[in-house]
């Protein structure tokens, strides 16, 4: 998950997979509980109270499931000040996945959110607060979308699922996942190519060593520039 602040706000991007998990499922999935969100949340002097927006790319339950704890034994919102923010064909599909996307997707990982209230959908294209944008492109699934974070010099892109790690950074390196490879390819194209001519720092969620880099063009192929921490430092992306 990354942590974004400004504006009054602090915002979660993709609160990741959670802990409402068998033990069965934690061996199948391999899943490392450590640290949980609550404790990353910490980190930064922060609790899942004082969040005030949670936005996710997709609903697959890798990305969304943190969303939802349980309380009492029943599933709640983690985040209960939190607007929740999140594609409306995402929402959709979790509630009924159908055959093919059933094990990509938990309704209980959104209805308690919606039940709540504090969930928003949309189509398309959203600002969620000044120079904070989540763009809908498909291919991955149906909705999934990137979010980018202007500011007066520097631009980031968290890429979600559409670039997940940077050994994704050529076009045709689509993961075997992906719902709909050529749009994928031609999301991922014109994206990825965006990125390297403007220089936008790319935040990488499923990457195990590099959650920050910068896309280049290296002749006719691509190269992902990992960012060190003084260079992050020296990144303006927005003002309060």
């Amino acid at each position: 998950p990354f942590l974004l602040e400004g504006h009054g706000a602090r915002v979660v991007v993709e609160p990741g997979i959670g802990d409402r998990w068998s033990e069965k499922e934690r061996r199948i999935y391999h899943l490392d509980r450590r640290p949980t969100i609550e404790e990353t949340l910490a980190s930064a002097g922060l609790a899942p109270v004082d969040v005030t927006h949670v936005v996710a790319t997709h609903c697959h339950w890798d990305h969304s499931g943190a969303q939802v704890t349980e309380r009492g034994g029943e599933p709640v919102p983690r985040f209960p000040n939190a607007r929740h923010i999140a594609p409306r064909i995402e929402v959709e599909t979790a509630a009924n996945p159908g055959h093919l996307r059933r094990a990509s997707y938990r309704a209980e990982d959104v209805e308690p959110v919606r039940a709540a209230g504090l969930l928003e959908t949309f189509e398309g294209q959203r600002e969620i607060l000044p120079g904070l944008v989540i763009h809908e492109l498909g291919g991955h699934s149906d909705g999934v979308s990137v979010v980018t974070v202007s500011g007066a010099r520097e631009t980031a892109v968290f890429w979600g699922d559409v670039v997940p790690t940077t050994h994704h950074v050529q076009p045709p390196y689509i993961m075997a996942y992906d719902l709909d490879p050529a749009r994928s390819f031609d999301v991922r194209s014109r994206w990825i190519a965006r990125a390297a001519d403007e220089g936008w720092i790319g935040l990488f969620y499923h990457d195990d060593r590099h959650a920050f880099a910068r896309v280049r063009r290296d002749g006719r192929r691509y190269r992902a520039e990992p960012l060190a921490g003084s260079e992050l430092a020296g990144a303006e992306l927005a003002g309060d």
